[in-house]
Parts: C-alpha cells; sequence; structure tokens
C-alpha cells in the first residue's frame, strides 16, 4: 500500500507523490550500472589521488572551468612546473600520472588552478586526507598510502531499535585539549558499551576548518577530520565498537558545505556554481554556507560517492543525515510552521534534494542491507521516513525533534503543578503509525553554548553548591528527581529508537563552548568531567546508574517492539500511566502528593515492581520496595482506559516515576 492509501489527508496530493516516486526512479535507472545503483557510483575510485598496480600513481580532479593546473607541493618546492601539470581529458576532468618513487607516504600536496581571470591554490575535492599547519593555521591535502588495516570484526547487523549515544572525539576527554580517536576508543568507548547503549552517532568526522562549528561546517567531504587521528585510528575505533555490538553511524553533513574557498569547494575553479546553486540560492542566509545544487548530475555523483566511499573505506553502519529541512525547501524551512500537507508538495519544496535524499538512501542500503539512515527534519514532511516502495524517502528513522523543544517549554514556562499529563503524553506520542522515529530529551543542540541542558534549566547555579550526597538542597532534589522521570518517560514512549548526548545521562554540569577567541581560546567547556559520576559522596554517579539501568531494561525487555497503551491521564493528581510490551510505566508529577492505592482499568495480570526513579540506588528517597508485587482485581475502574476490565492498585508517590513488570 502506498503512503496515501494509509493516510487519508495525502490522497489530495496523490498525484504529486506518484510523481516524485517516478521521478526518483527514473534518476536511479540512469545512474545504475546493470540494475545496480552501487555499481554506478564510483566518482571517488576514479577522481583523487590513486596508487596503480605498478607502483605509480595517478591523480585525476573534475574543474571545467580552469585553464591550468599544477600539483604543487613537498616534493617540488611548492613550485608550478611542467611535470607537474595536470592534462584535461575531456568532461571537465583533468589527469595527472606520477611515478612511484616521486611521492611518498606523508608528503603535503595542493592544486594551483587557474582560470579565466585569475587563479588560486585548492585543496582537492576528493582528497582523503588533509592536515593543518599548528603554527600557520594553513590546511594541505597529505599523501596517505599506509600500512592496510585488518579488520577484525563485521558490521554490528540490524538496529530496529536504536539506543544511540551521540558523541563528538574532540572534546569527549577531561583534559583540556582536543582528545582523538584513541582517547575514546579506550576511555569512553567502554563506558558506552557498559551503560547499554547500542548505537555509536558519531559528529564532526568530515574536515571542517573552524573547530568551534562542531563539524558542520564541512570543508572536505572525503577527508577524515586529521585533528583525531589517523584514518586507521578511527578504523580501530570503529572495529572496537563492532566488537563489543555496537553499530557506528556518522553524522553525514550534506546539507551544505563551508564558504572558505582555500579549504573548501566554493569557486574551487573559479564559478561560483560548480558544485552549488548559481545566485542567492547559492548561499544560504542563516548559516553564511554554500548550498549544493542536487539538480545537477555531477553533484549528486560527488555526494552519492561520499555516502559510498564513508560506507566501505569505514565499515560504517549507516548516516545521521544533517540539515535534511535544509536541503528540502527552498526557503530552508526558515520561519515556517509546516502546519499544512500542502507545503510538503508544493513550489517551495526542492524537488531536486528529495530525489537525492532518496537516491542516498537506496545506495546505503543496496551496499550493507542491515545499514540505517536517520534523517534531521523539524518540518515533519510525509514520507521522509517511508520504503520508497511506498512512495516514501527511505529513511529507516526520523527524529522527533520536538520532543526536547517541548521539555524546554514545560520546564522553563510552567510550574510542575501545571505540567498536563494529556499533553505530555500527546506530544511524546504523537508520530506518524508508518514512519520510524527517534526520541530524545536532549541532544547536543541542548547543550551548547547559548542554551541549558535539562539538569541546568531545573537547577542552574545550584549544581555549583548542592550535588554532593549529603547536601540539603530542595531545588537539587527535585531537579534530581524531574530529570530521571524526563528521560524515562521520553525512553519509554519513543517511536522506535532512543537517543542520549554523552555525558547528559549523568547530568553533565554547565555548557559546551569551543575554543574561541569570546573565551580566551578555552577548552574547559569543550570536554567531559567523567570523574565527577565516579565517587559515592556526589549524585551525578546515581543518574549514570539510573541511566544504565533504564538503557538495559528497555533493551531485554525489547520495550520498543511494541507501541505504548495509554491507561490513566489523570489531570488533577498529574499522574500518567500507560503499558508498553510486558510492562506498566507510572508517573506520579506531582510536586507534594502522594497516592495510596491508586486504582486504574489496566490489563489482568501479577506485576512485580522492578524499579523506580525513588529507589536510594539511584539517589531517591527508598518510598517503593523494589520486588513488590500487585495482584489485578477483576472489576471495572471509572479510571483510566475502558478497554480493561481488571483494576490494578499502586502506591505512588510524589514527584516519582516506577516499572512494574508483567510476570
Amino acid at each position: 500500500m502506498n503512503i496515501y492509501d494509509t493516510d487519508p489527508y495525502l490522497m489530495p496530493f496523490k498525484e504529486a507523490i506518484d510523481a516524485r516516486h517516478s521521478r526518483i526512479q527514473a534518476c536511479r535507472d540512469r545512474f545504475a550500472k546493470d540494475g545496480s545503483l552501487s555499481a554506478g557510483i564510483n566518482n571517488h575510485l576514479y577522481y583523487g589521488l590513486h596508487r596503480e598496480k605498478d607502483g605509480s600513481w595517478i591523480f585525476r580532479e573534475w574543474a571545467p572551468n580552469a585553464t591550468r593546473i599544477w600539483m604543487v607541493g613537498e616534493f617540488n618546492n611548492w613550485h608550478r612546473t611542467e611535470g607537474w601539470a595536470l592534462k584535461p581529458i575531456g568532461d571537465g576532468s583533468w589527469e595527472l600520472r606520477v611515478p612511484g618513487m616521486l611521492l611518498h607516504h606523508g608528503a603535503l600536496y595542493k592544486l594551483f588552478i587557474e582560470w579565466p581571470g585569475g587563479g588560486a591554490e585548492r585543496l582537492p575535492s576528493y582528497a582523503t586526507r588533509c592536515v593543518q599547519d599548528p603554527e600557520t593555521k594553513v590546511f594541505c591535502a597529505q599523501v596517505w598510502d599506509p600500512t592496510p588495516y585488518r579488520w577484525k570484526h563485521g558490521r554490528a547487523g540490524k538496529r530496529p531499535h536504536p539506543l544511540i549515544y551521540e558523541c563528538h572525539i574532540g572534546m569527549s576527554g577531561e583534559e583540556e585539549k582536543v582528545s582523538s580517536f584513541e582517547d575514546f576508543r579506550r576511555n569512553v568507548l567502554p563506558k558506552v558499551a557498559d551503560l547499554g547503549y547500542n548505537v555509536l552517532q558519531i559528529m564532526a568526522l568530515q574536515e571542517h576548518p573552524y573547530y568551534g562549528s562542531f563539524g558542520y561546517q564541512v570543508s572536505n567531504f572525503y577527508a577524515l577530520s586529521s585533528r583525531f587521528g589517523t584514518p586507521e585510528e578511527f578504523k580501530a575505533l570503529v572495529d572496537d565498537a563492532h566488537g563489543k555490538g555496537i553499530a557506528v553511524v556518522m553524522d553525514l553533513v550534506h546539507s551544505h558545505s563551508v564558504s572558505n574557498e582555500a579549504e573548501g569547494l566554493s569557486r574551487f575553479d573559479g564559478r561560483e556554481d560548480l558544485y552549488f546553486y548559481n545566485g542567492p540560492q547559492g548561499h544560504h542566509p542563516a548559516w553564511d554556507s554554500r548550498c549544493f545544487d542536487y539538480g545537477k548530475d555531477e553533484t549528486k555523483y560527488f555526494l552519492l560517492s561520499n555516502c559510498k566511499f564513508w560506507m566501505e573505506e569505514y565499515r560504517l553502519d549507516g548516516f545521521r543525515f544533517d540539515g535534511v529541512t535544509s536541503m528540502l525547501y527552498w526557503d530552508h524551512g526558515l520561519g515556517k510552521d509546516f502546519g499544512d500537507y500542502a507545503l510538503y508538495f508544493d513550489q517551495g519544496v526542492d524537488e531536486n534534494a528529495v530525489t537525492y535524499l532518496a537516491l542516498a538512501n537506496m545506495l546505503v542500503h543496496e551496499i550493507a542491507p542491515n545499514a540505517f539512515t536517520i534523517a534531521e527534519d523539524v518540518s515533519g514532511m510525509a514520507g521522509l521516513a517511508a520504503p520508497f516502495r511506498k512512495g516514501g524517502i527511505g529513511f529507516d528513522f526520523r527524529m522527533s525533534m520536538g520532543v526536547a523543544d517541548h521539555w524546554i517549554k514545560w520546564i522553563k514556562e510552567r510550574r510542575d503543578e501545571d505540567w498536563s499529563p494529556g499533553e505530555i503524553w500527546w506530544e511524546l506520542t504523537n508520530k506518524r503509525e508508518d514512519e520510524k522515529t527517534i526520541s530524545y530529551a536532549e541532544c547536543h543542540d541542548q547543550a551548547l553554548v547559548g542554551d541549558k541542558t535539562l539538569i541546568f534549566r531545573l537547577m542552574d547555579k545550584e549544581m555549583y553548591f548542592s550535588m554532593a550526597k549529603d547536601s540539603q538542597s530542595l531545588v537539587v532534589d527535585r531537579g534530581i528527581a524531574l530529570h530521571k522521570m524526563i528521560r524515562l518517560i521520553t525512553a519509554a514512549t519513543a517511536g522506535d529508537g532512543y537517543l542520549n548526548f554523552m555525558g547528559n545521562e549523568f547530568g553533565h554540569p554547565e555548557w559546551i563552548d569551543f575554543p574561541r577567541e569570546g573565551n580566551g581560546w578555552s577548552y574547559a567547556h569543550a570536554r567531559r568531567q567523567w570523574s565527577l559520576a565516579e565517587p559515592d559522596y556526589l549524585r551525578y554517579k546515581y543518574l549514570r546508574d539510573f541511566d544504565k539501568a533504564m538503557v538495559r531494561y528497555i533493551k531485554k525487555n525489547h520495550i520498543l517492539s511494541a507501541r505504548p497503551v495509554l491507561l490513566v491521564a489523570d489531570e488533577e493528581k498529574k499522574i500518567l500511566i500507560f503499558s508498553r510490551n510486558n510492562s506498566i510505566f507510572a508517573f506520579n508529577f506531582h510536586p507534594t502528593g502522594s497516592f495510596a492505592d491508586y486504582g486504574f482499568s489496566a490489563p489482568a495480570g501479577t506485576y512485580r515492581l522492578v524499579g523506580s526513579t525513588d529507589d536510594k540506588a539511584f539517589d531517591g528517597f527508598g518510598r517503593l520496595k523494589a520486588g513488590e508485587t500487585h495482584v489485578s482485581i477483576h472489576e471495572k475502574s471509572p479510571n483510566g482506559n475502558p478497554s480493561f476490565d481488571d483494576t490494578l492498585y499502586l502506591y505512588l508517590p510524589g514527584r516519582c516515576a516506577a516499572v512494574y513488570e508483567k510476570l
């Protein structure tokens, strides 16, 4: 069945959906070779610098506006000489063949490109290794020809319900520095495995000139950021993660490119529109970056080959595509509320980008059938995460980005006693039935300077004085309790997956602020203080232990494999109770009211209390005792879901959540 067969609101757009489907299919057929899309996407094997079987080197570049191109580097004292001049070979491509003895592993080089009216140094568009001089801050491409890495493990396998640990390698250490792949592999990866997360989502892997951009201003799309180490060290990290049963997903930036010309693709051969839209459409008004022309075959080949390169070179398990909303709409979705389905199919949609994204999804799944893709989209475009065969674009998951926004709104604008259980339930579960989603209470966005993490919104300056176990602070007590409740209800109502940003599981204090002129180029806030979660006398440890128990319970009991069912949304008492798979989750958000023998309609059975946010092991008050059993009574309750004929009675302490497993 097509997406408009299951959603009547899409039926008026049947013609547009079918036309979109046909457009994508036609482009796929044109790009495919012998029926295989992957076989037809190999720009990365043709362009760039490659070692030939006879030991010689061959370099190719696409620069149709160029009149002359030289390779310059350490091997020729950075001079433009005839022996290092590329030759045009047709269709805008250039080529240079070099004897093996003239280039060596580690040598630095660039291109010097001349065009009508000018010329400048450029980094090759398909460079797989770029490094920055620590003194001059200038980037160069680097010949990379090491002993090939020997893989020990295969990919991690299918992830129908990903539990994602979002991370940034550079700020993952406790020292005030840029941490490395090796630092992360040795010190952080074991923590991720111990917590129970089964997916590592890594940011900032593509090379970017400005460290403080968090990796979102990409210059060299094929180059792994050298700040964090070598390609072989990253492969070891991926390999080790796979050995621990953790899938590795890359935060892929194909939504725009840095405006820098010396490092990036902008005016690469003197033209404004080589890879980008011409005129104002080629410049992002909010990000000061270049916007790809997804209608150009050369651009699609460049980006699709980029997907294939990262998948095959580093054995990744998929991608989280950044900035999808910006790609989908000519106005980048700026200032729109997307309250009308027509906005998903009208002239405001860049159908070129839609086609590209659909092809990228097809390619990823063809290369690795168990791989998965995630769309970061705030517009809610219908069909984005629906299969192509049903009229969709083919993402496996989409981010439920509104969930985090609503938690900020409720915490910032309302007192606890004004929170609505019904509204919380609606906003956390209001998802398209035909598309899979990933929920989060906070990701890296909420941790950046200028914003606040949940723990900081709940406690603010009290975190500086009252996080010792023996401290007395009602503000911190409230913050600790709600932090656990918010994370549990977000995870337990998640559509199909859950995400946490590195360190937020233990309520990492303060914000993320990368070194910049405004903070004296300090790394003080561009790191993670793991040591705070180790001592028993600090309360961070108990938040971490709660997160670990939560993730492991959700995974062990396959909680996300069934839809949640609302049992109670009691506005007066601030109680929200729902069942999911074999468990009942009971939340009492009331700041002061505790309720004994609270009865509500429930599925018949015997339920065992497996844990609560109030457990002393998680820095609670111990008002509930794990292991206690509760048996439903065969009587109709006027409270809650009328679908059930039995009543369950529970003790629900104030500002507490409890989990009951059906025996």
